[in-house]
């Protein structure tokens, strides 16, 4: 489990959700969101990253030469359409603002491939290229299983508070005092 997941939700199995008074319940709920807009946010960051230096990659391997940062710039809005819709359910965000991104998840990207490297993929070599794209790959899995786990956490959480609601636990009149 990610080290900031851990913090915020803890090691409390679902069936122990029950044990938590519902503010609790719902502070957990309102952190793992948190989350979950911050991981979103650097799992799309390693995606960018990865369709650029991917597709750079492609057009070395069919005979091309490497992409000056202009040319590269320039084919930016065509890199990024061709990925399609995203694999999995998209949701609305929760909010408009920048989230408040994880700084060691930050720090795992930049390790992998910094922005000064892919201002500059021209000047880096077809097999440092290619281990590049596997690094950011393997992050992303990771970082994907890792949001993945925190869905999990979010719906027990969400059906805890339904529960309550519908047991009668708790009261929809104790939201408007």
């Amino acid at each position: 489990m990610h080290p900031e997941l851990e913090r915020v939700l803890g090691n409390l199995p679902d069936s122990d959700l029950t044990a938590l008074d519902l503010a609790d319940v719902r502070a957990r709920r309102a952190a793992a969101g948190a989350l979950e807009d911050s991981i979103s946010y650097v799992r799309r960051v390693i995606q960018v990253r990865l369709d650029i230096l991917g597709t750079e990659l492609a057009h070395r391997r069919s005979g091309g030469s490497p992409a000056d940062s202009r040319e590269l710039v320039a084919r930016l809005p065509q890199i990024l359409a061709e990925r399609g819709g995203a694999s999995g359910q998209a949701q609305a965000p929760r909010d408009l603002l920048f989230p408040d991104v994880d700084a060691a998840l930050v720090t795992a990207v930049d390790e992998v491939v910094t922005t000064a490297q892919l201002a500059s993929v021209d000047q880096v070599d077809d097999e440092s290229l290619a281990d590049l794209v596997d690094r950011l790959e393997v992050l992303e899995g990771e970082v994907s299983a890792t949001r993945h786990a925190l869905h999990e956490r979010l719906d027990a959480l969400q059906g805890e508070i339904v529960r309550r609601y519908r047991t009668g636990e708790a009261s929809v009149d104790s939201l408007l005092q």
